[in-house]
This record gives structure tokens, sequence and C-alpha cells, in this order.
């Protein structure tokens, strides 16, 4: 049975970017901010797998928390 989560997460190559006054060609400056996503799943791990699908961690996206709503 599925239920909902709240992922919290950023992109630290655009925080690393707005730190030092520049700005990432892909992504928007908001990015360097926590952004929160949320998803059903069956648990964190279910949660966190599906996010990573469409926040990719090679490409810079950093989850901080996952929680149970």
């Amino acid at each position: 049975m599925t239920r909902p989560y709240e992922i919290a997460l950023y992109n630290a190559e655009v925080r690393r970017l707005v730190y030092e006054g520049e700005h990432h060609r892909q992504y928007p400056d908001s990015w360097a901010d926590t952004h929160y996503i949320e998803i059903e799943a069956e648990d964190v791990k279910g949660a966190e797998s599906k996010v990573k699908v469409k926040y990719p961690p090679e490409r810079g996206f950093v989850i901080e928390r996952v929680e149970a709503l």
C-alpha cells in the first residue's frame, strides 16, 4: 500500500554557482534553495528511488529529507 511522502531536495551545483555569483546553464537559480516534492510510494526507499529518476544525483540533486505525510 502506498502513502504520500514529502521529499526536500536542492541542486548542489546550482547552489555553488549562485554562491559564486554565477548561473547554471540548465537549471534556474531557484534550485539553490530547497524544493519540496510530494510523491506516493510504499516506503522511504521507494520514495527516494522514484525521486532520483527525475532528479538524479549525478546531475547535482541532493535529497535533504524524506518524510511520511
